[in-house]
């Protein structure tokens, strides 16, 4: 059980492109706004958890993963370009318009090959040597989903208290383009690792 827990936490709270927009939202000051967000990605992380216990690795074959991984590539791109162009709101009473939702959560998740990396070895290896199925399979679903959440919900609580001590938009617009070519970088890294390496071999 442990062991469950200690590779969750291992591979949810590392850095990834999930955690970095929960960063990036917390340091211009939509980490309240992006709580949709944050519940986004512990949502997807529920329904991986939930299809791959009850249906099992049989779904995820190399070529679906592939597919997945080349539709995360292309979400992350989008969302570094939608981030490197955004403009920045030093008022703290009123969030910058292009704070992240519930669907952008859900969706980056769902389409991101770690959201998989994540869950596979869990529902499939770790929850069955366990013994966790039926009811508790749901529950321990329910409570990793939790800890999703909380990921990108720390790394914003992290860029909240790093941002209040900030003022210039320009550290700001800074910030922004460093998340979007981290998240480019991101991109690349996945697309090679899970697109580009399964359709050379």
């Amino acid at each position: 059980m442990l062991g469950i827990l200690a590779y969750a936490l291992g591979v949810m709270y590392t850095p990834g492109p999930v955690n970095l927009l929960g960063l990036n939202a917390g340091l211009n000051g939509q980490g309240r706004a992006s709580l949709g967000f944050c519940l986004g990605v512990g949502t997807a992380m529920l329904g991986l958890f939930l299809i791959f216990g009850l249906v099992g690795a049989a779904w995820v074959e190399g070529a679906l993963l592939t597919v997945v991984g080349a539709l995360g590539c292309a979400y992350i791109l989008y969302l570094a370009a939608k981030l490197a162009r955004a403009g920045v709101e030093i008022d703290v009473d009123r969030p910058a318009a292009q704070a992240l939702r519930f669907r952008d959560g859900l969706l980056m998740q769902l389409l991101n090959p770690k959201g998989v990396v994540a869950t596979l070895p869990i529902a499939t290896l770790q929850f069955p040597a366990a013994g966790i199925h039926g009811v508790a399979l749901i529950a321990w679903s329910l409570g990793l989903a939790l800890l999703a959440v909380g990921a990108p919900g720390s790394y914003a609580l992290v860029g909240a208290l790093l941002g209040r001590r900030i003022a210039d938009p320009r550290l700001f617009r800074g910030f922004n383009l460093a998340m979007a070519i981290l998240l480019a970088g991101v991109a690349i890294s996945i697309g090679y690792e899970h697109v580009y390496r399964p359709l050379a071999a």
